[in-house]
Order: structure tokens, then C-alpha cells, then sequence
């Protein structure tokens, strides 16, 4: 059994952060669901540029300017098989044109395995709740703390609960996906040396200790014997940023039963070339209170941080929107 397989076995699912035309049409994707036991896709603008910009839709995008076996997602009952279509981050901080956003784009797609991706932002928490509650999936996208991830659980639990008070299904999918990397990359300059690379598997353990309160609570637990689902954790933005550390730092950090790890192409190949498991997460948070307080001690607060991040980290998406939306069009001119 390799690497990648035994971490499927120990419960974790891994998703690809990646998605190509040419991906699929040379069997890429099928390599990696049959090797690396992938069993779901993630995107972003920024991905989408790059591949609209190799040439691989040229064909598609001039027809547009001209005017088999079963499935992870039937396998799994819904549990994997799933792929992420975001709304335009333009929209990040408009509640009412998300919802109208979501919505449309679940209804024009019309795939049982789509997830409709929100930022959990403040004004994103209210559209993720109507967003369920009208039964369109959602990836919960932007997250960076247990704060975060907790606000959106709360917000994916009403849309629930108004399900169930409607006399619905409310088994509606749903991810929360907390951003990792980004944290050691903001105090890579400011943390004390024996520190380095540690704040985000810390706030990994956080989150993780209140994800298991959240599926352990007494809410969930009334609406789960309705016929609810969890919120399922997934860790994103798991590539290594510091050369000096582990390839594979944030895939044998987060190790959980679960969760999902969601890995672009060269940190899934690192990790099933030449990673490793070890313990998974403690469901308690481990070591995490205290390693948080000796970065509050060395004047890092957290809850600021989170905040910051989550703020950039929707300008960055506004950009990567704005450049594919560019790319498209200076494609369609290349092409028509």
C-alpha cells in the first residue's frame, strides 16, 4: 500500500487543487484517482488563468465566440466526488448578489457533485446560510482561524436547521476550507527562530479541536438523526512556502479522519514519493493553546491576523478574477 492510499485508509480524503482540460483529456485526473487515491478537485481564478492561457480551451472559447463506470460521488454517497465553482470574488462582501449568484450557477450547472464556493466572510456567513437552506452545496472558502471556521459551521448549521423546520432533505453538502500556509508565511519575518513553521499547524490543531466539538455537539447531533451531514474540514493552501522546511509539512501535519487535505500536483507527487503519517490530529488540540500563547507573547495577535489574512486573501481572488477575466478576453480575440 503506498503513502497517498494509507492516508485514504486512515480516513483523510485528498482533493486536488488543480483542474485542466488537458488534465482530463489525457487521463491525468484518472492517473491520479487510480494512483493517489484523489477523490475530488478544487480550483481557483488564478488556476483557471494559467490553463485558459496554455491554449487547452481555445477550442471551446471559439465555439463560444462562434455562438461510464459508476463515480466517487455515487460511490461514496456523496461524501467524495466533488468539484468546487466559485462565485465571482467581486462579490465577497454583497450577501444579496452571492445568494442570486449561487443559485444561478448551481441551477445552470445542474451536477449533484458541485460545490458553489463562498467566502466566509462577515458577508458571505448570511449567504452561505440561505445558499443551504435553498440546497445549493457550498465549499466555505477564506477561512484562517477556529473563529472562522466556527462562524461558518454556524451558518451552514441554520441553513440546515430551516431544512428541517421546512420538512426538507437536509442532507446538502458542504466543506469548511481553512487556509494553512499563509500564516507561517506572514510571521516568517517576525516569530522567534524556534518557532518557524509552527503557527499554522497550530492553528490547524485549533480548528480541528473545534471542528470535534462542532460534530460532537448536541445541535449537530438532533439534526444529524433528522438525516443531516457534517460539514466536512478541509485544510487548503497546503504547499510548503519555506524551502528550508518539509515538502510535505502541511499533508503529514493535518493527517485526520474526516477532513480533507486539498494538494496541488507537486505536493501530492512530494508526498507520494517520499512522505510519511504519523499521529493524526488529537481531538482535544493537543499543544496548540500553548503554542499560541508563546507567539502572543512574542506580540503576534492571532485573531488580528486571521483577519488580515482572510481581508488579502479576498483581494488576491478579486485580482486572479480580474486577470482571468482579461486572459479570456484577449484569448477569444487570439482564437476568433
Amino acid at each position: 500500500m503506498n503513502v497517498t492510499q494509507a492516508l485514504h485508509e486512515q480516513g483523510q480524503s485528498i482533493w486536488l487543487d488543480n483542474i485542466t482540460r488537458s488534465m482530463l483529456d489525457t487521463g491525468q485526473i484518472q492517473h491520479y484517482i487510480d494512483q493517489y487515491s484523489v477523490t475530488g478537485l478544487t480550483s481557483n481564478p488564478s488556476i483557471f488563468d494559467k490553463a485558459i492561457g496554455s491554449g487547452d480551451y481555445d477550442d471551446a472559447i471559439r465555439a463560444k465566440a462562434a455562438g461510464g463506470g459508476k463515480g466517487i460521488h455515487e460511490r461514496t454517497d456523496g461524501v467524495d466526488g466533488w468539484v468546487s465553482l466559485e462565485v465571482s470574488p467581486l462579490l465577497a462582501y454583497d450577501t444579496q448578489r452571492t445568494v442570486e449568484a449561487a443559485k444561478a450557477l448551481h441551477a445552470r450547472a445542474d451536477r449533484r457533485n458541485l460545490f458553489i464556493k463562498i467566502p466566509g466572510t462577515p458577508e458571505g456567513l448570511p449567504a452561505i446560510e440561505e445558499a443551504i437552506a435553498s440546497g445549493v452545496p457550498v465549499n466555505v472558502t477564506l477561512l484562517f482561524s477556529a473563529d472562522h471556521y466556527r462562524a461558518a459551521a454556524d451558518a451552514y448549521l441554520r441553513g440546515v436547521e430551516r431544512r428541517v423546520e421546512a420538512g426538507q432533505d437536509p442532507a446538502v453538502g458542504s466543506v469548511a476550507s481553512v487556509f494553512m500556509s499563509r500564516w507561517d508565511v506572514a510571521v516568517k519575518d517576525t516569530a522567534p527562530a524556534d518557532l518557524t513553521d509552527t503557527l499554522a499547524l497550530a492553528v490547524g490543531l485549533d480548528v480541528y479541536r473545534t471542528y470535534r466539538e462542532v460534530m460532537g455537539s448536541q445541535r449537530f447531533q438532533r439534526l444529524e438523526n433528522a438525516g443531516a451531514r457534517m460539514q466536512r474540514l478541509l485544510w487548503a493552501s497546503t504547499r510548503t512556502k519555506d524551502p528550508a522546511a518539509s515538502d510535505t509539512l502541511y499533508v503529514h501535519g493535518l493527517a485526520a479522519p474526516f477532513t480533507i487535505d486539498t494538494m496541488p500536483d507537486d505536493t501530492l507527487k512530494a508526498f507520494f514519493d517520499h512522505g510519511e503519517i504519523g499521529e493524526t490530529l488529537p481531538s482535544d488540540g493537543g499543544e496548540s493553546e500553548a503554542i499560541l500563547a508563546r507567539f502572543a507573547s512574542a506580540g503576534v495577535d492571532v485573531k488580528a491576523l486571521a483577519a488580515h489574512l482572510q481581508s488579502d486573501g479576498a483581494k488576491s481572488f478579486v485580482a486572479a478574477w480580474n486577470d482571468l477575466m482579461e486572459r479570456i478576453d484577449v484569448q477569444s480575440k487570439a482564437v476568433a
